[in-house]
């Protein structure tokens, strides 16, 4: 009830007046049964302007920290995050990773849409980054459909030199992998399907694709003070073998 009170009355109307986002492709998404939406990630907002575009719920997997706080900050945001569909999982362990896949999975086999970030998180420099296998392995082990999510932003100018960002969620068709079955766990597979649902994203986007983990340049960003763009140059393979690695989809 409290997510319904969040995207109808609380947030949504307040974000459709500043951002008017734009929809496109909603009649992908089914209207019934697990569904994994695997979608760019470019904004910290990016989790509240997608779901506004569905009549569906969508659960997103979030940091336990947002739901062990103390006191009454601690209390308001774990209602706020539990109500707008988040699920706690633990970063922190060695199994962190495969702790968020089972709870994904468990996620699906209880019917309900999935939303995750392939990435695993927000691009340094608003390029596509490498996708992690996760997404792969939760679509082999429930048999859910991917629907490809672009969250695209624009700035338009205003009178007066101002600007207003705008915001259009694009969902294409759905990726059945049901060819694969049985077939969860081989990390050549997983690796193919992921590198099919990032090409996906990034032709739905438009965003130039970088075969190198978000995450990993963030953390080398942070240890020398080095550029997005200047750690991607040192990273990324040659050009001759970056086409190589680049995402390719599966023959059928």
């Amino acid at each position: 009830m409290f997510y319904w009170f969040l995207k109808f009355v609380a947030i949504g109307p307040a974000v459709r007046a500043a951002f008017r986002p734009r929809a496109e492709g909603t009649e992908h998404v089914p209207a019934t049964g697990a569904a994994i939406l695997a979608s760019n990630h470019l904004s910290a907002a990016d989790w509240i302007f997608m779901p506004l575009q569905l009549k569906r719920r969508v659960t997103f997997l979030a940091k336990a920290e947002y739901f062990t706080g103390t006191g009454l900050k601690g209390a308001a945001q774990r209602a706020f995050f539990s109500g707008a569909g988040q699920v706690p999982i633990d970063r922190s362990s060695a199994s962190a990773a495969e702790g968020a896949i089972r709870t994904g999975i468990r996620t699906l086999h209880e019917g309900k849409v999935l939303g995750i970030y392939p990435e695993g998180t927000r691009s340094p420099d608003g390029r596509l980054f490498r996708g992690k296998i996760g997404v792969a392995r939760m679509a082999l082990e429930t048999g859910a459909p991917v629907i490809p999510v672009a969250m695209v932003y624009r700035k338009r100018k205003l009178p007066f030199g101002k600007r207003i960002t705008r915001v259009t969620v694009r969902f294409g068709a759905p990726l059945d992998f049901s060819r694969y079955e049985g077939m969860a766990g081989d990390r050549f597979v997983e690796r193919s399907i992921t590198d099919e649902i990032m090409y996906e994203i990034m032709t739905l986007s438009g965003q130039e694709y970088v075969d190198v983990y978000g995450a990993t340049v963030k953390k080398s960003m942070d240890a020398t003070g080095a550029s997005a763009p200047d750690v991607v140059a040192r990273l990324q393979p040659p050009p001759d073998e970056a086409a190589d690695r680049a995402p390719t989809t599966l023959a059928g």
